[in-house]
């Protein structure tokens, strides 16, 4: 199971930290990874986290903005978005699958096909 939590709303230039609290097999997933998806729009990876020495991958668009850490003894993954845009507005789904190579998941390789568990989303509204 996943949970999301920590999404509100935030003028620009703000920011937000998002939790991911994974629980039973979800947890298990060494690669974990946050997803957007604004109205009209598909879904679109911001970052992800692998367990091998926490190295992450952030695309292009966050980069430099965002940051994603986890904490181990909270079963926890971290979103800390600053710097934040109205097109960083969106609902914000952690996710989680089967175990992968750590240069599968901080190469940024991945799609949303590869993650089978998702979290409920928490929006995000930047204006």
């Amino acid at each position: 199971q996943l949970v999301e939590s920590g999404g509100g709303l935030v003028q620009a230039g703000g920011s937000l930290r998002l939790s991911c609290a994974a629980s039973g097999y979800t947890y298990n997933s060494n690669c974990m990874a946050w997803f957007r998806q604004a109205p009209g729009k598909g879904r679109e990876g911001v970052g992800a986290i692998h367990a091998e020495r926490d190295r992450t991958y952030l695309a292009d668009s966050v980069k430099g903005r965002f940051t994603i850490s986890r904490d181990k003894g909270n079963n926890t993954v971290y979103l800390e978005m600053n710097s934040l845009k109205p097109e960083d507005s969106g609902m914000y789904y952690c996710a989680a699958g089967q175990p992968v190579p750590c240069p599968y998941c901080v190469g940024g390789y991945w799609s949303a096909s590869d993650f089978g568990y998702w979290g409920q989303g928490t929006q995000v509204t930047v204006s």
